[in-house]
């Protein structure tokens, strides 16, 4: 039985101990950071199924360490921090993180978001949280080994690889499963909460919304010829997105 392996990353020394207990009672192997440095040592020796981020710290901060990550990992980055404006949110997503979470937190909270993000990662690599292989109508996101030509795109399922005119794009797991849930039903428009609940599979929520707008712009950035006029994912104002 494979154990899932979180990182926290955090300068309080407190609350690194609180988090680690909470968490390795839950069955996590636990590994700890004080800074951002510390941090990307860590990710580039092991592999992590969840990093929790503080966002104010000495050296490099929050922002900084998950670009920083996210060039050797897709592991799911959840933002931890007393900074709560919807820009801190928006610049958090844009660096390349998965979810929010506002200090001060509720245990019961920290620990569900904890677990619907190890989930989703797995699954999307085909495991369950036993680490053993997912059932096959597990979510509807079976691997196929098909390969789905987008336009420029090309997106291998068994390999979950998408690559642009045959260069490989790096995609984080959210990306990733926004762009094949939209591809998969292009022509259909996806609201954001349709989108949320299906790519994040937990209730949405009040500000939801602005998440999947932030991970929409990230993802464009990464597919889109001109981000500035999108052709493979539109937006249908007042209703949600969709692929043509």
């Amino acid at each position: 039985m494979d154990t899932s392996r979180i990182l926290i990353v955090d300068d309080n020394l407190e609350i690194r101990e609180i988090i680690h207990i909470l968490l390795e009672g839950e069955g996590y192997e636990i590994k700890e950071a004080g800074d951002g440095q510390q941090a990307l040592e860590l990710t580039e020796k092991l592999d992590f199924d969840l990093i929790i981020l503080d966002i104010m710290m000495p050296g490099l901060n929050g922002y900084q360490t998950c670009v920083e990550i996210r060039k050797n990992s897709n592991a799911p980055i959840l933002f931890l921090s007393a900074r709560t404006k919807d820009s801190d949110k928006t610049l958090g997503f844009s660096s390349g993180g998965d979810d929010y979470l506002a200090k001060p937190f509720s245990y019961n909270e920290l620990i569900s978001r904890a677990k619907a993000l190890i989930r989703r990662y797995q699954v999307y690599r085909g495991k369950d949280d036993a680490g053993m292989t997912a059932p096959a109508d597990m979510d509807n996101k079976e691997k196929t080994g098909e390969t789905l030509i987008f336009h420029h795109l090309q997106i291998d399922e068994e390999k979950e690889a998408v690559t642009s005119d045959g260069a490989p794009l790096v995609l984080t797991d959210t990306e990733y499963a926004m762009l094949l849930l939209l591809v998969k039903h292009r022509g259909q428009i996806f609201s954001a909460q349709h989108l949320y609940e299906s790519v994040w599979n937990e209730p949405y929520y009040y500000g939801a919304s602005n998440t999947v707008m932030v991970h929409i712009r990230n993802l464009r950035l990464k597919v889109e010829k001109d981000p500035k006029k999108p052709l493979l994912i539109k937006t249908i104002w007042g209703k949600g997105y969709r692929c043509d």
